[in-house]
């Protein structure tokens, strides 16, 4: 099998469509050989380069344009993780898969990978076991991220942030919580590419913010602890995945269990709680953004800020239409800084959406409380 190596051209498969390029990043030649074979038996990828270490690929990429990276985690002289950050800016555009024999599903490893800009993350089995059932799992990824995005209609109005960019030594101030303020508590609902987003979005967003903030983001429930931990540590607050009628309060973050949804319910005494179901969802997810965002919506009503990240589908575009409904704000992740533009772009297109903006911007929108 020849590896093409030097086209910056699309290559047409059989039936004359376009086919994504993909870049292998392994040190490992036969890895990188199995690997190329398998993607190349597919119709829709091609793979137009294979090196065995990070200066081989950005000298690659210097020169060559591609769809997909395919990155290895550990590997001589630079690992992967070290230069995800160098092989996205390098990638323009281009998404990286993870796959590492060390991005083990629920580790901490895959988390931080997905925090730090990957889309996605596939285990590497030992090379004996590089069949056609991992070749299968790994061009269903790629398909996965291929997914085509929703088309915003032509009468919505594409916000520019509507703050300055503060100097990183004077962060956006928070007016002091009283009457008229905005909101009472942030809601996000994410899915592939939504945890490099919150990272960004966190960024944005002083260690002095008190809302409480709740997260449907879609991963296994074997991630759940360190996704927790990893949001903890961007945010610079306590974070804690949900329980049974854990109490929503100030100054924490509470994230959907993987095998739950959160339900928003309102107590006696006042203040609101969540329940933990198990329903089939509309959107096919566990968890599911739309009855979080739907029964957020319902407790809250006008004191909700909603926000849909990165994500594949449309989860969240009924919940999102219910805090429209109720006088809540909707907020939506732009299409270009999105890995997926499906569920943002499902609800841009419906014309819901108050703002579409970059995750940054979106956080230094929530961190005024004030309505774009």
């Amino acid at each position: 099998m020849t590896i093409r190596t030097h086209s910056a051209e699309r290559h047409a498969d059989r039936d004359g469509l376009d086919s994504a390029r993909v870049l292998i990043v392994d040190d490992s030649v036969v890895v990188r050989a199995v690997i190329a074979r398998l993607i190349d038996a597919s119709d829709r990828f091609s793979v137009v380069g294979a090196v065995g270490n990070v200066a081989a690929a950005l000298a690659f990429l210097d020169r060559v344009t591609v769809d997909f990276i395919l990155l290895d985690i550990e590997m001589p002289g630079i690992d992967g993780l070290s230069a995800l950050p160098d092989l996205i800016a390098a990638g323009q555009g281009a998404k990286v898969l993870i796959v590492s024999s060390s991005a083990d599903e629920g580790g901490a490893t895959a988390v931080r990978a997905m925090a730090l800009g990957a889309a996605e993350t596939l285990t590497k089995p030992s090379t004996s076991a590089l069949s056609t059932r991992f070749g299968s799992a790994l061009v269903n990824k790629l398909e996965m991220l291929c997914e085509y995005p929703a088309q915003m209609p032509p009468a919505l109005v594409v916000r520019s942030p509507i703050l300055p960019t503060p100097p990183a030594d004077n962060p956006l101030p928070i007016r002091p919580v009283a009457t008229g303020d905005d909101y009472d508590i942030v809601a996000i609902g994410a899915s592939t590419g939504g945890i490099h987003a919150l990272s960004q979005m966190f960024g944005q967003m002083p260690a002095g913010f008190r809302l409480p903030i709740v997260i449907t983001q879609h991963l296994p429930a074997s991630f759940m602890p360190y996704f927790a931990a990893q949001i903890a540590v961007l945010a610079g607050r306590p974070c804690d995945v949900a329980v049974d009628r854990m109490r929503i309060r100030p100054g924490r973050i509470i994230i959907a269990p993987g095998d739950a949804h959160l339900k928003a319910v309102r107590l006696s005494e006042g203040g609101a709680a969540f329940r933990l179901t198990h329903e089939a969802a509309p959107s096919g997810c566990m968890p599911s953004v739309d009855p979080m965002l739907a029964s957020l919506a319902d407790v809250y009503g006008a004191r909700l800020l909603a926000v849909v990240l990165s994500g594949m589908g449309r989860d969240g575009a009924e919940g999102a239409r219910r805090v429209h409904d109720s006088g809540g704000c909707v907020v939506v992740q732009d299409q270009q800084s999105s890995v997926v533009w499906g569920m943002p772009g499902a609800i841009a297109a419906s014309g819901i959406a108050d703002a579409v903006l970059a995750p940054d911007a979106i956080g230094r929108l929530a961190a005024t409380r004030r309505r774009p």
